[in-house]
């Protein structure tokens, strides 16, 4: 064979040993090109301001709620009131208090045995009156609205929130999930009662 063609020959096969399939693309990056995850900001509904407040609220829901002071007894909207429903916040709208919860008292104000969600009710040390009680505020308004007594239905579980009327607005069940609260419908939903199987013969 030739000598320059067997030179040729043997340099095409060194190059081809050599050759990478990437060799013709483009050169890969440093760092692998990832989109960057979005960072998850929690949002927390802020509170209207003092001057927004006094606008939007009577005097005696300012007073009741920013002031904590105390409407009167056995005057107020929702002493004696019955309808099936909700009480959310009148600052937040949060859901506070259902009437499946609510029941009858002598001391003038409603009464509730418990809140919706026990996590939107906080509960503070009172000595404003010299004595010892629970102040029921709400978590996301900051609103007070009243307190809680260890003088409720036993049946109940024995807790009485005495809460003022001026803290709160009555959302009916028929008009629930037009207001946007449809998920707390399963409150007034009947618990089915699992029926005995008959026994195998």
């Amino acid at each position: 064979m030739n000598p320059a063609r067997l030179l040729r020959l043997a340099i095409s096969v060194v190059a081809f040993g050599n050759f990478h399939p990437h060799a013709l693309s483009e050169p890969p990056s440093s760092a692998p090109k990832t989109k960057p995850k979005p960072m998850k900001v929690e949002t927390k509904p802020a509170i209207p301001s003092d001057e927004e407040l006094r606008k939007r609220l009577t005097p005696l829901q300012y007073a009741v709620t920013r002031e904590n002071a105390t409407e009167r007894p056995f005057q107020n909207e929702y002493w004696k009131h019955n309808a099936e429903g909700i009480y959310v916040d009148i600052i937040s709208g949060k859901p506070l208090f259902s009437s499946k919860d609510k029941f009858d008292t002598d001391c003038g104000w409603p009464g509730f045995a418990k809140p919706i969600d026990a996590d939107e009710v906080k509960d503070l040390a009172d000595k404003s009156l010299g004595i010892e009680r629970t102040e029921v505020r709400s978590k996301t308004g900051d609103a007070h609205l009243g307190h809680v007594f260890n003088d409720g239905p036993k049946e109940l579980g024995g807790l009485r929130y005495c809460i003022n009327s001026a803290a709160l607005r009555f959302v009916p069940k028929e008009k629930m999930a037009e207001a946007g609260y449809g998920e707390w419908l399963k409150l007034f939903t009947p618990k089915k009662t699992p029926t005995a199987k008959p026994a195998g013969k």
